[in-house]
C-alpha cells in the first residue's frame, strides 16, 4: 500500500506536467490581465467580507489534475469559486479540492457550495458532505440551492443557518433562486432576517422589472449580499447576431456583464467560464474602469426586446398555473437553453430524460393558454416542440 506522501508526490508530478503544457496563449492571458488594474472588490452585503466582483462558476467540466481556467482566474484576482453538490456529481468539489492543495492556502479563496435538499436534515448533511468532498474545514458561504418556496425561509431553516455559522462549518448562509418566485422569496428574506446572501438570476433583460427592483431594494436595506448569475440572458447565437451589437470597447458578452455591474446594488457576479478565452474576456471587463455608454445600453435594450420570445425568465407561476396539464414548461425551456446556448447537449438530454414522462407531455391547445400569460410572449408550444426534437 502506497503512503500518503507517495500519493502526493505522484499527484504533484502530474499537476506539474499538466501545468507545463499551458500554451503561450494561456500565459499571455495571465500576463495581459495582470497588466491591468487589480480586480475590484465589494463588501458582500453587511457581512464584512470583501469579495471580487467576478466569481468563477464551476458547473462546467473541470480538469481534476490541473485546471487552467481555475489557475488563470485565481492569478488574476478571481478568488471566489461557486460550486454545488450537484455539479458534476461531486466532480466540481474534487477538482476544487485538488486546486486548494496545489495553491497551498485555503484562506485565499472564498468558496460557496450548495445543497438542493428541501429538508433541514438533508441540508445539514449536505454541508458535511461538501466539506468532506472539498477537503476543507469550512466553506465561506453555504446556499440552499434553487429554492422557489417561501416555506424554506420559515424559522427552522433560519435556525439551521444560525447553527451552521456557530459550528464554524460556514461563515455565511443564504440561498440561490433560479425561478419566477424570486420576488416573493427575496421579499420574505428581507423580512425574516438570518440570510447573509442571495444568488439570483439577474441580467440586462430584467432592468425594467419593477417588482424585482423593489425586492432588490428591500434586500439591500436588510443588509443582504446580492450575487448575480445567469447574466448572459442567453438565446441562440444566430438570434443575437441579428441585433448586430457594436462597441469599440467591449464584446457583447462583456457588455452584458458591465450592465449588471452598473447596478450598484449587485455585489458580485458568478460566471461560468468554461475556457481560457472566456475567462480572459470576463476578467478584462471586470478590471476595466470603462463604463458602458448610452448607446451600448440602448443596444442591449433593443436586443432584449428583439429576442424576448426566446428568453425564458423561469417565471413558471404564470405559464404552468394557466394550464390544466402538469407539464414542466420552465424546466424544459431551461434544458433547451443548455442545448442551444450553453453548448451542453449531453447535460440537457440527461436532465430532459430525468423528467417524468407525464411532465414532458404537452397539448398545443393547452399551451396556448400559457403563451397568453407569458410576460416574454414566448410561443411555448413551438419552443417545447423544439425541446423534444433536440433532447428526446
Amino acid at each position: 500500500m502506497k503512503s500518503h506522501s507517495s500519493d502526493r508526490r505522484n499527484f504533484l508530478k502530474k499537476a506539474a506536467a499538466s501545468a507545463a503544457a499551458v500554451s503561450a496563449t494561456e500565459l499571455a492571458f495571465i500576463k495581459a490581465a495582470n497588466a491591468q488594474s487589480d480586480m475590484p472588490h465589494k463588501e458582500l452585503g453587511t457581512t464584512g467580507a470583501s469579495i471580487p466582483i467576478l466569481g468563477l462558476g464551476t458547473s462546467q467540466s473541470l480538469d481534476p489534475v490541473y485546471d487552467k481556467v481555475m489557475h488563470g482566474c485565481f492569478k488574476n484576482g478571481v478568488t471566489a469559486f461557486d460550486t454545488a453538490l450537484s455539479y458534476g456529481s461531486g466532480a466540481s468539489h474534487e477538482a476544487i479540492a485538488n486546486f486548494i492543495e496545489q495553491m497551498g492556502d485555503r484562506k485565499k479563496l472564498f468558496i460557496t457550495s450548495k445543497s438542493g435538499s428541501s429538508s433541514v436534515k438533508g441540508l445539514t448533511r449536505g454541508l458535511d458532505q461538501a466539506l468532506d468532498e472539498l477537503k476543507t474545514d469550512f466553506v465561506d458561504l453555504y446556499f440552499m440551492h434553487g429554492i422557489d418556496d417561501v416555506d424554506m425561509l420559515e424559522p427552522e431553516y433560519i435556525a439551521m443557518g444560525d447553527a451552521m455559522r456557530k459550528s464554524g462549518k460556514t461563515n455565511f448562509f443564504g440561498f440561490s433562486c433560479h425561478g419566477g418566485d424570486v420576488v416573493e422569496v427575496m421579499n420574505k428574506a428581507a423580512k425574516v432576517g438570518g440570510i447573509d446572501a442571495i444568488l439570483f438570476r439577474y441580467n440586462f433583460r430584467r432592468y425594467g422589472d419593477r417588482e424585482l427592483n423593489l425586492a432588490i431594494d428591500n434586500c439591500k436595506k436588510a443588509g443582504i449580499g446580492l450575487i448575480a448569475m445567469k447574466t448572459m440572458g442567453s438565446v441562440p447565437k444566430e438570434l443575437e447576431a441579428v441585433a448586430d451589437f457594436r462597441s469599440k470597447d467591449f464584446s457583447l458578452a462583456q457588455a452584458k456583464l458591465k450592465s449588471v455591474w452598473a447596478d450598484e446594488r449587485i455585489d458580485s457576479i458568478v460566471s461560468e467560464m468554461d475556457s481560457v478565452k472566456v475567462a480572459r474576456e470576463n476578467i478584462f471587463a471586470a478590471k476595466s474602469q470603462q463604463q458602458l455608454n448610452a448607446g451600448e445600453f440602448q443596444q442591449l435594450n433593443r436586443l432584449a426586446a428583439m429576442t424576448a420570445g426566446y428568453a425564458c425568465n423561469g417565471c413558471k407561476q404564470h405559464c404552468e398555473n394557466a394550464v390544466a396539464d402538469d407539464t414542466a414548461i420552465a424546466d424544459q425551456l431551461r434544458y433547451l437553453m443548455y442545448y442551444e446556448c450553453y453548448g451542453k447537449p449531453e447535460r440537457a438530454r440527461e436532465l430532459f430524460s430525468e423528467l417524468p414522462a407525464a411532465r414532458r407531455e404537452f397539448r398545443a391547445e393547452e399551451l396556448a393558454k400559457a403563451t397568453a400569460v407569458c410576460p416574454q410572449g414566448i410561443d411555448i408550444a413551438a419552443r417545447l416542440s423544439d425541446a423534444h426534437k433536440a433532447l428526446a
